[in-house]
C-alpha cells in the first residue's frame, strides 16, 4: 500500500467514524468521499423522518448563496 493515503477519522469520544476500507476501484478524493458520506447521511435522516430532504437542500442553497455573496463583497472591499 505504498503511496496510498489512509484516512482514519475519530469522533469526539474517540470512536472510529470511518473504518479502513479495501479500495477496489479508483481512490476517491477527500471531497468526493465527504460528499458521498453527507449525501448518504441526509438520505438516511430523510427516510427516518428526522429531516426533510427538500427543506435541507433549500437551506443549503441559501447558505451557499450567503457565503458566496459575502466572499464577493469582501473581494470588492479589498479592491477599493
Amino acid at each position: 500500500m505504498a503511496g496510498k493515503r489512509r484516512r482514519h477519522a475519530l469522533g469526539a469520544n474517540g470512536d472510529d467514524l470511518a473504518q479502513p476500507k479495501n479500495i477496489t476501484g479508483k481512490e476517491l478524493s477527500e471531497t468526493e468521499e465527504l460528499s458521498a458520506r453527507l449525501t448518504t447521511l441526509v438520505e438516511m435522516l430523510d427516510e427516518k423522518g428526522i429531516i426533510n430532504k427538500k427543506e435541507y437542500r433549500r437551506m443549503v442553497t441559501m447558505r451557499l448563496h450567503e457565503i458566496s455573496k459575502a466572499g464577493a463583497i469582501e473581494e470588492l472591499d479589498e479592491e477599493l
